[in-house]
């Protein structure tokens, strides 16, 4: 039986819309400031005001701007990455722990990745914007149209990557943008838009004032870009899961529609048939950095193999930095190390007599975002990847893998775990439009194609 003593720790509103200002009661919190919703609302207004430039732009404008803003990243790069030490330097200097000053750094390397991320995206074949569904009687025909959704808010955690992952895919989708990062990255999210996206998008033709950036730091103007109906139709919600959740409550208040990354974590079954480079492979593989949601979080073991494959996986895992947390557990099994300051380096491990029972322990004890199963058994997988219902089941690899860009070859504005009919896994451009039906006169509709 795997057991420890360890004890880790589980870590007033514009005159014209009086109703769009959230209120304050136990769930949410305090409502945020004036200050604040004027802030975001009038990056709304902005940002509307350029709905129509991305409406009306072909696809080979919108393609010329994704690409501008690689370029233009590129050739800014030495003013990005002098805010980017700047944030860098007040966050060391605040005490915010490694995981998270990784993911808030840039340096030349990030900046080209993201630089071949936009070119990628931006040779990709834009979604149809209509398509033919069935010819009615009357001599009609019936059609479904993709429209853009008009404003998107999105409310990130302080990484200046996603700035660029969300804006590019809003434009490639057509839709303008309301975007609010974490305070610590505060400088370079300012740089991207004022240095490199605005710039790109004035270049293309385009309306630079389609991507916003709330400027004011603080958590007033989260709670106000999810209390906006009127002006934002859906708001993107990634970052930790209870302050997410709490935002979600409050949008749902208001009559603002969410897609929320609010949970993550990957699970690892290794089963009893389980190659043993395979396991050190996919291991170091899914540790390769600690303060992102598709890790390596909870490790499970088959009762059969444990006492002879542990000693091996802990030694892995100690030279690669990594502390085991053994059951009996302090904290839930499913508990996400990514979000808990301090304590990231750490995986949980633990027992299970099958495929069977680690899928179910992944569905009802994680947040569903992705398992894999590691074996040379097809009959195992089989049982576990039909028993999975998270959004991304895999066998031998790892869950790293699901990203968008990893997995669908276009960056992503986050990873929804939702179990519901929607948009599911990572969530690109393609996912962001509203269907319209549309009836035509089946002649009309041959002089229109």
């Amino acid at each position: 039986m795997i057991s420890s003593d360890n004890s880790d720790t589980v870590g007033t509103t514009d005159s014209s819309q009086p109703d769009t200002a959230p209120r304050s009661d136990a769930a949410t919190g305090p409502a945020p400031t004036a200050e604040a919703v004027e802030a975001v609302r009038d990056c709304a207004r902005r940002a509307r005001a350029a709905v129509d430039s991305l409406a009306r732009a072909d696809a080979a404008t919108i393609d010329t701007a994704l690409r501008g803003i690689a370029e233009t990243l590129l050739a800014r790069a030495d003013e990005v990455l002098k805010a980017n030490q700047e944030d860098v330097a007040a966050a060391e200097a605040g005490g915010m722990p490694a995981a998270t000053i990784d993911r808030l750094r840039l340096d030349p390397t990030r900046l080209e990745s993201i630089a071949t991320q936009l070119q990628t995206l931006a040779a990709v074949e834009p979604e149809p914007t209509s398509r033919w569904v069935r010819d009615l009687p009357g001599d009609l025909r019936l059609e479904e149209h993709r429209r853009p959704i008009g404003v998107v808010g999105a409310n990130f955690e302080a990484r200046p990557n996603v700035v660029v992952d969300i804006a590019s895919q809003l434009l490639k989708s057509r839709n303008a943008g309301v975007l609010r990062t974490g305070s610590a990255a505060i400088r370079s999210a300012t740089a991207l838009i004022d240095h490199v996206i605005a710039p790109a998008l004035q270049t293309a033709g385009l309306n630079p004032e389609a991507i916003q950036l709330v400027r004011i730091p603080g958590r007033d103007t989260a709670a106000a870009l999810v209390a906006q109906p009127d002006l934002i139709r859906l708001v993107i919600l990634r970052g930790s899961g209870e302050s997410t959740r709490r935002l979600a409550e409050t949008a749902a208040r208001h009559g603002v529609r969410v897609l929320a990354h609010a949970e993550g974590g990957g699970v690892l079954y290794v089963d009893r048939a389980a190659d043993a480079a395979t396991v050190t492979k996919v291991i170091e593989a899914s540790l390769d950095r600690l303060g992102v949601c598709n890790r390596l979080n909870l490790l499970l073991l088959h009762k059969d193999i444990a006492e002879e494959r542990l000693p091996s996986i802990l030694e892995q895992l100690t030279g690669l930095g990594i502390k085991a947390s053994l059951p009996p557990h302090p904290h839930p099994r499913g508990h996400e190390w990514a979000l808990d300051e301090g304590n990231e380096a750490t995986v949980t491990i633990d027992t299970v007599s099958g495929p069977l029972e680690a899928a179910q322990i992944a569905n009802t004890e994680t947040s569903g975002l992705a398992a894999t199963i590691l074996t040379e058994d097809p009959e195992a997988a089989r049982t576990f990847l039909e028993a999975y219902h998270g959004t991304a089941a895999l066998w031998n690899a790892t869950t790293r893998l699901v990203d968008g860009f990893k997995m669908l070859a276009v960056p992503e504005t986050g990873i929804n775990v939702d179990q519901v009919p929607g948009p599911r896994g990572p969530v690109t451009f393609h996912d962001l439009f509203l269907r319209q039906y549309v009836v035509v006169p089946r002649a009309a509709a041959s002089d229109r194609h």
